[in-house]
């Protein structure tokens, strides 16, 4: 899967690229972590949890921190930014737009801010309003679990 690149250079983030605090990549570590279990060894999921690749080291990055992608039809249906609170705008905002641009198939997005331990999810088709939730309903798991 491959995300529209950001040329703009006002386009930065503190969990961005190769810079990212620890708390960040931990966060990262554990949703794949217990996402990969359900899929890879109790193949409980259908959709495999992939973290972010950096190609362009230090430049801001459009690809998802964690993306769900279902390797039978080549769609990514979920996809989770984890951010603290500076970059939460920032990172909302880039959800919506990947799932309202429907180009990859992405149907639900979620938004995890490690500094609130708060939640937000957007699903395609919901007019640009999140909502304040960890609970995917296509995998039909609280993804929070995995970070407790």
């Amino acid at each position: 899967m491959y995300f529209p690149v950001v040329n703009d250079p006002f386009v930065v983030g503190e969990d961005q690229g190769v810079w990212a605090p620890a708390d960040h990549q931990r966060v990262i570590a554990k949703l794949t972590t217990g996402l990969g279990i359900l899929f890879y060894r109790e193949k409980s999921i259908q959709l495999e949890p992939l973290p972010e690749t950096m190609l362009d080291e230090g430049k801001a990055s459009q690809v998802p921190d964690v993306s769900l992608r279902d390797s039978r039809t080549d769609l990514t249906p979920i996809i989770i930014e984890v951010c603290h609170t500076n970059g939460l705008k920032m990172d909302t905002e880039k959800v919506i737009q990947l799932i309202d641009s429907d180009w990859y198939g992405i149907r639900e997005g979620f938004v995890y801010n490690y500094k609130t331990q708060q939640w937000y999810r957007y699903r395609f088709g919901d007019g640009g309003l999140t909502t304040e939730s960890s609970f995917s309903e296509i995998l039909q798991l609280d993804l929070n679990q995995y970070l407790v």
